[in-house]
């Protein structure tokens, strides 16, 4: 019997990328699974691939929504006890950094900037927790946040706004965990780095500038030392594991660093020893 038959699970930001293909994931192994995004077409496309890969249209909950609104987040709780009366896991995955129009970066960064990606990054994962958590202790659920590499403890000068929401939401992970393990409910984090999505995109880099910039740091091992950027399915495996009780059950309110080996390496390493002794 697939692992998570009979199990409901809402993926927040699953029109593309990470989310997309847990959502996947999560239902050709059993899976209801709710979808959503603010996209119509993007999350349309999910709900086909999902279907084309023989998911029945059944298990799948197609929602599109603002996961920063609080209209938007009670729509998804409420369709998806309507259609699956149930809700076993929460994957808190939508995220961005977020640009600012006028192009500059780090502490000339507006506050408007700063108030819109920790809505996104953070309150709305704190919002979500809340109004989902009645219903992970009914069915002793799984909360899976998808952090970032970005938390640190390396500093993050161009996009530090989203690095402190991320930091932050590795704290709001760790604290609810402690929370809510005593009613039966564990909480963990994913931690991304280089993964080839649609995340370039969101923050204004074309198609093609995305590839450059993913190939450049795959090239560079002071940059990814596993040479290769990483996949949605490389991520979103680690979701999966962190959501089934049987094979993770004993970690609590940790997040899983899958980064490629980057947060391993300081720039220095980049350069040969010996020719910096001159030998």
């Amino acid at each position: 019997m697939p692992r998570f038959s009979g199990k409901t699970v809402i993926i927040t930001g699953s029109s593309n990328g990470i989310g997309r293909s847990a959502a996947l994931l999560f239902a050709l192994d059993g899976a209801n699974v709710t979808i959503t995004g603010r996209n119509l077409e993007r999350l349309e496309e999910t709900k086909q691939l999902l279907l084309k890969s023989g998911v029945p249209e059944k298990q799948v909950n197609s929602v599109v929504a603002d996961v920063t609104s609080s209209d938007g987040q009670d729509q998804l709780v409420k369709t998806t006890l309507e259609k699956f009366g149930r809700i076993d896991v929460l994957v808190n995955n939508a995220g961005a950094a977020i640009s600012d129009n006028s192009g500059v970066t780090g502490t000339d960064q507006s506050l408007d900037i700063y108030h819109k990606t920790l809505q996104l990054n953070l309150q709305a994962v704190i919002e979500m927790t809340k109004k989902v958590k009645p219903h992970l202790i009914e069915t002793k659920g799984e909360i899976v946040n998808v952090s970032s590499i970005v938390a640190g403890p390396q500093a993050q000068p161009d996009f530090m706004y989203y690095a402190i929401a991320k930091a932050a939401l590795d704290q709001y992970t760790r604290s609810t965990a402690i929370d809510l393990i005593q009613h039966g409910v564990r909480v963990n984090s994913v931690s991304p780095g280089v993964v080839a999505t649609g995340f370039t995109n969101a923050m204004g880099m074309p198609d093609q500038a995305s590839q450059k910039f993913y190939n450049y740091m795959a090239a560079h091992k002071e940059c990814i030392p596993a040479g290769v950027a990483g996949q949605p399915e490389d991520i979103a495996n680690i979701i999966l594991f962190l959501a089934d009780r049987k094979l993770s059950s004993y970690i609590i309110g940790q997040s899983i660093v899958a980064d490629g080996g980057s947060t391993l390496v300081m720039g220095c390493q980049a350069h040969d020893i010996k020719t910096m002794m001159g030998m």
